[in-house]
C-alpha cells in the first residue's frame, strides 16, 4: 500500500512546488546566513543528492547487466533500453552536480546533449513498453495457466497418494485376512483391521438365518457378546436391507436407520453409517471329487464413524471398504470350501471306518461259517458214508426181489441225502447260484420202481393208500442226473405227505415225445440214448380224498 501511495505523494509535492513558483510565493530566508536553509547549504544538499542519484543510477545497470548475463530473460532488448536510460540519467545527475558553482560552457553543452539523449531514450523506452504490455499480459495469463496446471497436478498427486495409501491399507488388510482359513477368525480380523485403519466407532456383520427371513447380528467389534447369543435381528423386508442387497456399491445410511442403530453396539449416538453386501458362497456337494459352488446369500458389513468428530465418508474410504468386502467374500468362500472338504473327509473317514468294521465282521462271520461247515461236514458225511457202506454190503447179499428193491431204494435215498448235505456244505453252489449236474445214462424204469417203493413205504407209515400208474411208452434208457431226479420225486411226495388228512397217494408217470430245441424250458428234458430227440416226462403225485385230488 505504501508503494502505491509514494508516487502519488511525490507528484502532489511537485505540483505544489510548481504552483508556488508560478504564484511567486515568498521563498525561504535564503539570505539568513546563520540558518540551516542558507543558499550555500541548499546547493550543497542538491549537489550531494545529485552525486548519490548518479551513484545509484550507475549501480542499477551493473546489476541488470549481471541479471541478463545469468538468466534467459526473453526481453533483453527492453532491459538494454532501460540500462541506457538509467545510465544517461545518471550522467545527467553527475554532470549537474558540477553546475552549482562557476562552470564552463562545455559542461552546460554536455548536460544539454545528455538531456536530449535521455529524452530520446526515455521516449523509445515508453513506446517499447506500450508494445510490451500485451506480451506481459500474455505472460501473466500463462503464469495463471501454469499455476492452475500446477494446482491440478498437485491435486492429482494427492489423489495418487491417497490411492497408494488406500492400496497399502488394502494389502495390509488382505494379508491379515488371509492368515486364517476359519470363517469367524476372518470376520473378526476384518472388523479389527477396518476399525484401526478407518478409526471407526463400531463395525458389525449381519448374516441371514436359515429361512432367509431375518438378518442376524453375528459378529460385532464392540459392545455385546454376539457369538454366544444371536438375539439382535432385523427383518429381511427392511428397506435398507433390500437396498444394500440389490447394489454392489457402498450405501450411506441415514442416522435414523434401524440397521445403523442396531449396529452401534449401544455405545451412544452413531455417526455416519456405511454398509455394503458381501456374497457368501456355500458348497453343496461333491461331484467326482470337485465341490459345486452355489451363491447362497449375502451378508451385510456395517461401519460406523464416531459421532462427535463431524466426519463423513470420503471416496477413498468407500473404495477401501468395497475392495475389502470383495476380499472378505473370497476368503470366506475359500474357508467354506475348506470346511466342507473337511466335513466330507470326516464323513468319508467315518464311512471307511464303518466299512472296515463291516468287512471285519463279514470276515469273522465267514470264518465262523467255514469252521461250522467243516465241523458239520465231518459230523454229517461220515455217518452217511457208513450207511452207504452198510447198504452196499446188503446189496451184495442174496436177497429176494422185494428186499432187493427196498435196499436199492434205501441206497438211492442215502445218495439223495448225501447230495443235499454236499449242496449245503459246499461253497460253489452258493457263489454261482446253480447246482452241478452229473449227466450219465441210467434206467428210468428202475428209478420209477425204487421211487414208488419208497413212496409206498412212506404212505404205509402214514396210514395212507398208494397207487402207481406208469405209461408203457416211457423209454428205459435216458441221459441225465439220476440222483437229482430221485431227489425231485422225493420232494414232491414229501410235500404231499406233510399235509394233514387221509386218502390215497396216486403216483403217475407219462411222457410226451417230439422234437424240441435245446433251450426249451419244459418240466424235465431227457435225451434218448440212441436218437437226437427229446422226451418230456411228467411226474404227477396227488392225494385222492373222496374222488378229489390235491396235486
Amino acid at each position: 500500500m505504501l508503494r502505491a501511495l509514494a508516487p502519488g505523494l511525490l507528484i502532489c509535492s511537485l505540483l505544489v512546488s510548481a504552483s508556488g513558483a508560478v504564484n511567486e510565493y515568498p521563498r525561504c530566508n535564503c539570505y539568513d546566513e546563520g540558518g540551516f536553509w542558507s543558499i550555500e547549504n541548499i546547493l550543497e544538499c542538491q549537489k550531494v543528492g545529485d552525486f548519490l542519484i548518479a551513484a545509484a543510477y550507475f549501480s542499477i545497470p551493473i546489476e541488470l547487466i549481471y541479471f541478463v548475463s545469468c538468466s534467459n530473460f526473453p526481453f533483453k532488448w527492453v532491459l538494454i533500453e532501460f540500462i541506457a536510460f538509467i545510465v544517461l540519467c545518471g550522467m545527467t545527475h553527475l554532470l549537474n552536480g558540477w553546475t552549482y558553482g562557476p562552470h564552463a560552457f562545455q559542461l552546460t553543452f554536455a548536460i544539454t546533449i545528455l538531456k536530449i539523449l535521455t529524452a530520446l531514450v526515455s521516449c523509445a523506452t515508453a513506446i517499447t513498453l506500450l508494445t510490451l504490455f500485451p506480451l506481459l499480459l500474455k505472460v501473466k495469463v500463462r503464469e495463471f495457466m501454469l499455476k492452475k496446471k500446477a494446482w491440478d497436478l498437485d491435486r492429482e498427486v494427492g489423489i495418487i497418494k491417497k490411492q497408494r495409501e488406500a492400496g497399502w491399507h488394502v494389502r495390509m488388510l488382505t494379508q491379515e485376512i488371509r492368515k486364517s482359513l476359519d470363517r469367524h477368525t476372518i470376520l473378526y480380523t476384518t472388523l479389527v483391521e477396518l476399525s484401526k485403519t478407518l478409526n471407526l466407532q463400531n463395525c458389525a456383520v449381519w448374516m441371514p438365518n436359515e429361512n432367509r427371513t431375518e438378518m442376524i447380528l453375528t459378529h460385532e467389534l464392540k459392545g455385546r457378546n454376539i457369538p454366544n447369543s444371536y438375539s439382535c435381528s432385523i427383518p429381511y423386508s427392511e428397506p435398507d436391507v433390500r437396498n444394500i442387497k440389490e447394489s454392489e456399491e457402498v450405501k450411506i445410511l441415514t442416522r435414523d436407520s434401524a440397521l445403523g442403530s442396531a449396529s452401534s453396539g449401544g455405545l451412544g449416538e452413531p455417526g455416519a453409517v456405511a454398509a455394503i453386501r458381501m456374497p457368501m458362497l456355500r458348497v453343496s456337494n461333491f461331484k467326482g471329487g470337485t465341490p459345486e459352488l452355489i451363491k447362497a446369500c449375502y451378508a451385510i458389513l456395517v461401519l460406523i464413524l464416531p459421532c462427535g468428530e463431524g466426519r463423513s465418508w470420503t471416496n477413498h474410504e468407500l473404495e477401501i471398504i468395497k475392495v475389502v468386502a470383495d476380499q472378505v467374500a473370497v476368503a470366506i468362500s475359500h474357508a467354506a470350501i475348506l470346511e466342507e472338504s473337511q466335513h466330507m473327509r470326516e464323513k468319508l473317514v467315518e464311512q471307511n471306518r464303518a466299512l472296515q468294521k463291516a468287512k471285519e465282521n463279514a470276515m469273522m462271520a465267514s470264518k465262523a461259517r467255514n469252521s461250522f461247515q467243516k465241523v458239520m461236514s465231518n459230523g454229517m458225511r461220515r455217518p452217511m458214508y457208513s450207511i452207504l457202506e452198510l447198504l452196499s454190503v446188503l446189496q451184495d447179499e442174496s436177497l429176494g426181489p422185494e428186499q432187493q428193491l427196498i435196499v436199492d431204494a434205501m441206497v438211492k435215498t442215502s445218495n439223495v441225502l448225501l447230495i443235499l448235505i454236499n449242496d449245503v456244505m459246499d461253497d460253489w453252489p452258493k457263489k454261482s447260484g446253480r447246482f452241478s449236474l452229473e449227466m450219465r445214462t441210467f434206467r428210468l424204469h428202475s428209478l420209477i420202481k425204487e421211487a414208488g417203493c419208497l413212496a409206498k413205504c412212506l404212505c404205509v407209515d402214514r396210514g395212507l393208500g398208494f397207487s402207481i400208474e406208469v405209461d408203457s411208452s416211457l423209454p428205459d434208457h435216458v441221459m441225465g442226473d439220476e440222483r437229482r431226479v430221485f431227489q425231485v420225486i422225493l420232494h414232491m411226495v414229501g410235500n404231499l405227505l406233510d399235509s394233514k388228512g387221509g386218502g390215497s397217494l396216486n403216483f403217475q408217470v407219462f411222457s410226451q415225445t417230439g422234437s424240441w430245441g435245446h433251450d426249451d424250458q419244459g418240466w424235465a428234458a431227457w435225451r434218448l440214448g440212441s436218437t437226437n430227440s427229446y422226451v418230456h416226462v411228467h411226474f404227477e403225485v396227488a392225494i385222492i380224498v373222496n374222488d378229489m385230488s390235491a396235486r
